[in-house]
């Protein structure tokens, strides 16, 4: 059995119902006197009472939705919510869906790693972060190693320091059980000089 929220008040857009769950006030929800109306194009038409603001937006066959309401006096705008309100979780359910792609690519580093290794793998970790994926740093305590943790955050820090350009320290270095990890994310735009000069050296 499907429960619906008694505070729900639904709008049609396009054929589907949009629920208004918000504490947004529209039409006769709205309880003041007078408002700062602004127009459907966000132009601004100045001092309106209530009814004669909604009398426009009545005249649209749109809704006066309350933007501001502690505003003084309160501010309201003449526009489609149902259609406002569709855009909006469009919008959401997009950003959710492109956050979710995402990737998240892992990296194991030892305390005591040699140059060679170490620069083979920052190697890997920079082309991670040139795909846009944010980078789980790894580093991996064996037996006595645990006795010195500064190792490893040694190791970590010199990291995030040689990648400083590319990458922000999204999770600081921190220890779960004898694995210390440090989380990488790219920064926007970091590598689109170096495309840009690849490109024109072509």
């Amino acid at each position: 059995m499907l429960l619906m929220d008694p505070g729900l008040v639904f709008y049609s857009e396009g054929g589907k119902d949009i629920a208004k769950s918000d504490d947004t006030r529209i039409n006769d929800e709205i309880t003041g006197t007078t408002c700062r109306l602004i127009g459907v194009d966000g132009s601004q038409l100045g001092l309106f009472g209530i009814r004669d603001a909604q009398r426009v937006a009545d005249e649209q066959g749109l809704d006066l939705v309350e933007i501001a309401p502690n505003a003084n006096p309160p501010v309201c705008r003449v526009m489609d919510y149902g259609k406002f309100k569709y855009q909006q979780a469009m919008k959401a359910k997009q950003a959710r869906k492109n956050q979710s792609k995402v990737e998240v690519k892992e990296m194991k580093f030892r305390p005591k790693i040699d140059v060679g290794d170490y620069e083979t793998k920052k190697g890997h970790v920079l082309r991670f972060l040139k795909k846009g994926a944010r980078v789980k740093v790894t580093i991996m305590f064996r037996g006595r190693e645990m006795a010195h943790p500064e190792q490893g955050l040694n190791v970590l820090e010199r990291l995030s320091e040689d990648l400083k350009p590319y990458a922000t320290v999204e999770s600081a270095p921190k220890l779960e059980g004898r694995n210390m990890l440090m989380l990488l994310a790219p920064i926007k735009g970091a590598f689109d000089n170096e495309a840009s000069g690849a490109k024109n050296g072509e």
